[in-house]
């Protein structure tokens, strides 16, 4: 046998057995969720998450829970999960894990920070928690008490069912729906729902849900009901938007506080798809890398080849996310927004001041949500743990639009003076993180 024709038959042989891998990882792929087998390993992989670290600190003895007077535990956890009591927002609708304990007068009670989600509903011993890990994104997790015991488990699919979707980017991730509500709570049959977020119109948000604050002309579908038989979509409005309080069928005194504050609701809309952006750009980046070196080692080729493929595979997650982060498309307010609790002033002494008195954690609540349109999770350890890949395509895409006043994504809306304030912000709030960088290595290229 001829040596180039023994390279060819060793090279064919090396394609087809690459070509029966990738058939087979197709084929589980298809089977269960992608995210379930390698590189991710979502249920075989350690979570370093908030709940996770608290977990770790109650078997420890650092933390201990303790009820308050009223025997309640709830703000023992907020407060060691460093979640305020002020962002509370109150859910009605029928839509979640414990649905015979929620309705009208007893709605589940949503509480959050930038890295953990908490849900809690009346005549439960079981607390549900969100948490944000750096590689795996959402982990859901219950936390159950048994008299002066707890115990945090974390969820093995349960959840995924309605939190790893294309209403979450296909990972597991967080969403707000609005739907059209029976008097019950109930869905009401024949109608439609939203994934709703900062893009939203305002007229679709917040079905099932209960919000107090002020909104001017704006109308949304919060503290309403749909009772027409004959029109399921129908909502009479005429006396829940404005509102400054909630229901009187709502006994306010089962709670932590008596609202369901409008900016904590905007501001949870905002963050749930971005926390799902960056978990998608995660998780792509790593799986198209994974199936580069398989193919790499089974061709015979340089392990750090990456194919045009898998460039444009990253640019597409990193384009969506820069404009996630930029607030691309975002509603724009046709009135000043006013909340009812201290979740305005607290939310903006959360993140980081630079040497001007900027942050991004302040609002503007008049015209947009944010004063700085520039997302305040790109602060966050969530986005810092994106790989190397996608991070310098990202690190790329953003410097050229704030320094050398580079292409906007599409629906981006920055003006030139705006620019200038994000980029000298994030030069002091993540110092050398916008220097130029060279992305050739990686052969990731913007997308045209």
């Amino acid at each position: 046998m001829t040596a180039p024709f023994s390279h060819a038959l060793g090279l064919l042989a090396r394609t087809v057995a690459c070509v029966l891998w990738f058939a087979g990882w197709v084929n589980t792929a298809r089977s269960e969720d992608e995210f379930e087998n390698a590189p991710i390993s979502y249920y075989d992989s350690q979570s370093y998450d908030p709940v996770a670290k608290l977990l770790q600190q109650m078997n420890s003895g650092e933390t201990v829970l303790l009820a308050n007077s009223k025997g309640d535990f709830l703000p023992s956890v907020l407060k060691a999960l460093d979640i305020p009591v002020s962002s509370q927002c109150l859910v009605f609708s029928k839509t979640s894990l414990q649905l015979s304990h929620i309705g009208p007068s007893t709605p589940r009670a949503i509480y959050f920070n930038d890295s953990v989600y908490l849900g809690v509903v009346q005549g439960s011993n079981v607390v549900e928690l969100t948490a944000i890990d750096s590689q795996l994104g959402c982990v859901f997790y219950t936390l159950e008490r048994e008299r002066e015991t707890f115990q945090i488990i974390r969820d093995r699919g349960q959840c995924l069912s309605c939190h790893a979707t294309s209403r979450t980017e296909r990972v597991p991730g967080v969403l707000v729906r609005s739907i059209y509500s029976d008097k019950s709570g109930r869905p009401r049959s024949g109608s439609t729902s939203y994934v709703t977020d900062y893009r939203s119109p305002f007229q679709q948000r917040w079905g099932g849900w209960y919000v107090t604050g002020t909104h001017g002309n704006m109308t949304h579908l919060g503290n309403a009901f749909a009772l027409d038989r004959q029109d399921p979509q129908k909502v009479d409005t005429e006396f829940s938007l404005n509102s400054e309080k909630l229901p009187a069928n709502v006994q306010s005194d089962s709670y932590l506080q008596g609202s369901s504050d409008i900016v904590a609701l905007m501001v949870l809309e905002h963050q749930t798809r971005l926390h799902n952006l960056i978990t998608r750009a995660n998780y792509e980046t790593r799986q198209a890398i994974y199936l580069d070196q398989a193919m790499n080692e089974a061709l015979g080729r340089d392990k750090t080849f990456r194919t045009e493929s898998t460039g444009r595979r990253i640019a597409s997650v990193g384009e969506a996310l820069v404009a996630g982060l930029l607030f691309a498309d975002e509603f724009a307010l046709e009135s000043e927004v006013k909340g009812t609790s201290t979740f305005t002033q607290d939310f903006s002494q959360r993140g980081p001041i630079d040497s001007h008195g900027r942050s991004f954690y302040q609002f503007d609540l008049k015209k947009r949500l944010m004063r700085y349109p520039c997302s305040y999770l790109i602060l966050s350890s969530h986005f810092d743990g994106l790989p190397e890949a996608v991070m310098t395509y990202i690190q790329n895409r953003m410097h050229g639009i704030l320094t050398a006043n580079g292409e906007l994504p599409k629906g981006v809306r920055i003006e030139p003076d705006e620019r200038t304030i994000i980029r000298e912000m994030l030069g002091e709030l993540k110092p050398g993180w916008l220097l130029p960088l060279d992305h050739k290595n990686h052969h990731v290229e913007p997308r045209k």
